[in-house]
């Protein structure tokens, strides 16, 4: 008979529409996503210390990748201060500045976070991980000012010398979230969503 294809096994059927239906739900690339604008100043506002998950799955992938150890993510709500970390959205990378191995493997992030994409996208890795600001070694890069490295002094420390080495930033580094950053919902955290 003219016209007529033969039938196909209802296993083969299904086999092939499955693949469609997997390469059509497949998340898109982190790449293949726009990226995400530099995350505005966004301070703790309540008290809700539960680890936030884009806070816990970024601890993970640098601990993972890295090295180093995961220091606290959430802190009691009667410290004093504002702190990310009321909100579950900040964690602290540990490792000692005076360790120059240490010190390297910092620098190695910062260099990787700051980069610029093939796309001339400045800072592109942080923008897509939603990081709001870095606090490493006495300097704090900021996202809402383009993560220029700015001198840091604590405000509970009156000069560098009679400051703390945790105050100073020194024995850690503390990466605050924006609240997407912290959700999970920003690019870099929605491609790993499959993983």
């Amino acid at each position: 008979m003219l016209g007529r294809l033969p039938l196909i096994p209802r296993a083969t059927a299904l086999l092939v529409a499955l693949l469609c239906a997997l390469l059509v739900t497949t998340v898109a690339p982190a790449q293949a996503v726009p990226i995400e604008g530099y995350a505005s100043y966004d301070p703790q506002e309540n008290c809700r210390p539960k680890a936030k998950p884009g806070t816990k799955m970024l601890a993970r992938w640098l601990v993972n990748k890295r090295g180093g150890a995961r220091g606290p993510i959430s802190r009691v709500c009667s410290s004093g201060g504002v702190s990310e970390h009321k909100e579950g959205r900040a964690f602290d990378w540990v490792l000692d500045a005076t360790k120059p191995r240490q010190r390297e493997k910092a620098k190695k992030l910062l260099n990787l976070l700051f980069r610029t994409n093939g796309a001339g996208e400045p800072h592109a890795k942080a923008r897509r991980m939603g990081i709001m600001y870095i606090i490493w070694n006495d300097h704090m890069y900021r996202s809402y000012r383009e993560f220029e490295k700015d001198d840091y002094l604590s405000s509970s420390c009156r000069r560098k010398r009679t400051c703390s080495k945790s105050l100073r930033h020194r024995d850690h580094m503390h990466i605050s979230l924006s609240r997407k950053g912290g959700r999970g919902k920003t690019s870099w955290y929605l491609a790993r969503s499959g993983d």
